[in-house]
């Protein structure tokens, strides 16, 4: 199974590229950041065309987050990162496919820093912090996959000194990465290529993609029984070079099989799980294949 993560930067304006590497490397998920379009502008027919079916959470201009399945229509289980009713931005989504959770973020940049942004970074990861906790605690499979906005060492960056003081790089972002990780989180690229400099962002300035002046950004955290099944992580960064590319490149996993876990996903009667009872969603009871199979259909799970 291959889950991939990729910040688009305008899922319109690079849909030629999007489609290109779907067709190429036929990934089973992808988790979408930087949609820059609005619900009603989403590119379903396109993406269903080239055999995936998808969710999405989109914001006229900015943010914007979609989950893509080629197994079928993901099951959505959250809306939005809890913990500040307030927020309106298009920055988390998830959903439950084949077993396991999916998670899609998009966190802030927080530039310039200090100040209001950086501030509402920090809050946000807080709250991802505290969200991450409830999703350990399930016991299932689950992958926080996205665009972080966050450089997590200086093996990630290269040249760490020029950019101790932005947002992506700071102290206190870098100290609260390691928080979220430390709950019991596998950062799978750096798990699988320690000591290397693997990057995942090249800025469209100062030639940085031929100077190779990058910045790992985009990471995949993968709870225990996940990491489990990791054999295999890596960027596609030849899509980078591509004609109109996002300054992101796609990064991926690859998980081995694994015989059907004991708590399957579920979903409500209207096809999407009640944000605030996702473990209800995955109950430990004695009708595990009926569950799986009405999470399929998007039925509720038989009681």
């Amino acid at each position: 199974m291959k889950i991939a993560t990729f910040n688009v930067n305008g899922i319109n304006g690079r849909l030629s590229v999007l489609l290109r590497w779907l067709k190429e490397t036929r990934p089973d998920v992808v988790c979408l950041q930087e949609l820059k379009a609005p619900d009603e502008r989403f590119p379903i027919r396109e993406l269903e065309n080239a055999g995936y079916g998808a969710i999405w959470h989109g914001q006229k201009s900015w943010n914007g987050v979609a989950i893509l399945s080629a197994s079928g229509k993901p099951i959505e289980t959250r809306r939005g990162l809890p913990g500040d009713p307030d927020d309106s931005q298009s920055r988390y989504l998830e959903a439950a496919i084949d077993g396991i959770v999916v998670a899609c973020l998009y966190l802030p940049n927080g530039n310039p820093a200090p100040g209001r942004k950086f501030d509402y970074k920090l809050q946000w990861l807080q709250r991802l912090t505290d969200y991450a906790a409830e999703l350990l605690a399930l016991k299932v499979p689950v992958i926080l996959a996205g665009d972080y906005n966050i450089i997590p060492t200086e093996l990630d960056v290269y040249k760490p000194e020029r950019w101790v003081d932005d947002a992506l790089f700071r102290l206190e972002v870098r100290e609260a990465f390691q928080i979220l990780v430390s709950q019991g989180w596998t950062d799978a690229l750096r798990t699988l290529h320690p000591g290397e400099r693997v990057y995942t962002f090249w800025d469209y300035f100062r030639n940085a993609w031929d100077r190779n002046a990058g910045l790992r950004l985009d990471h995949l955290l993968l709870n225990p029984p996940v990491t489990k099944r990791l054999i295999a992580a890596d960027v596609d960064r030849a899509v980078r070079g591509w004609e109109k590319a996002s300054d992101h490149a796609p990064v991926w996993i690859e998980l081995s099989d694994a015989a059907r876990p004991l708590r399957r996903p579920s979903a409500s009667s209207k096809g999407v799980a009640r944000p605030a009872a996702l473990r209800a969603h995955f109950p430990d009871c004695s009708h595990h294949t009926a569950c799986w199979e009405a999470a399929k259909s998007a039925e509720a799970c038989p009681d």
